[in-house]
């Protein structure tokens, strides 16, 4: 027998398909938006996403991607000595063993986002982490996706996100927030379609109507447009 021939004492385990997640990509750059906007932030983005909204800019998240068990995740992210984690995909929610990771990363200390489509359930995720969800305006082909039940399940420090890519999407936008009072329990995000809407034009509008939300623009895109790995 060949001397560098391995034997099974010498080929490393695998981890069981239920510790295991697929990843796209895990990368270190700044938030480009949210309430952590402009920290330096680790990005786990998860493979794979249930909805096909038009304007979105992460479609080489839906599929490819690779297996890796949720520690070496955890102690990839710790490797790069950044407070704040955001765990983001396509739509990470859509495999279960997200949970688990979600809550493994705040034991680990970090500060936790998680950013949803609000199409899945997010009852079970970790009350420690700030969950950033969107609710699906008309424009964006899924509004009728959208799980109203999420909102008896967010928290003080959760956030719930509009994409606007017109005023129509707007006008939906602002019907929602002023219906369940969304201003009274977290914290609503307005935030323009690239190339579809002038955020100038949404800030106005934002004002003329006196809303309780947050304007915001992805920080990201000014600073490498949609380069992927930031």
């Amino acid at each position: 027998m060949n001397g560098n021939t391995a034997t099974p004492a010498d080929v490393p385990p695998v981890a069981p398909v239920a510790d295991r997640l697929r990843i796209t990509e895990i990368f270190h750059s700044v938030q480009g938006e949210a309430d952590a906007i402009g920290w330096p932030t680790v990005f786990v983005r998860l493979t794979g996403c249930p909805l096909r909204c038009v304007w979105c800019d992460t479609e080489y998240s839906f599929h490819g991607g690779q297996w890796h068990d949720i520690d070496t995740i955890v102690a990839h992210v710790a490797s790069f000595v950044a407070k704040h984690v955001c765990v983001t995909g396509g739509e990470p929610l859509a495999q279960k063993r997200c949970l688990a990771l979600l809550r493994k990363l705040c034991d680990a200390g970090h500060e936790v986002s998680l950013e949803t489509s609000g199409a899945l359930d997010v009852s079970g995720v970790d009350p420690r982490v700030r969950k950033v969800m969107d609710l699906k305006a008309p424009d964006s082909g899924e509004s009728a996706r959208n799980l109203w039940s999420n909102l008896d399940h967010l928290l003080p420090h959760d956030q719930v996100k509009f994409v606007i890519a017109s005023r129509g999407d707007f006008e939906w936008a602002r019907d929602v927030v002023r219906e369940h009072a969304l201003d009274q329990r977290v914290m609503p995000l307005f935030s323009p379609v690239w190339s579809k809407v002038q955020p100038r034009e949404l800030a106005e509008w934002i004002l003329a109507e006196r809303l309780p939300v947050r304007f915001q623009l992805q920080l990201h895109k000014l600073l490498w447009n949609d380069a992927a790995g930031h």
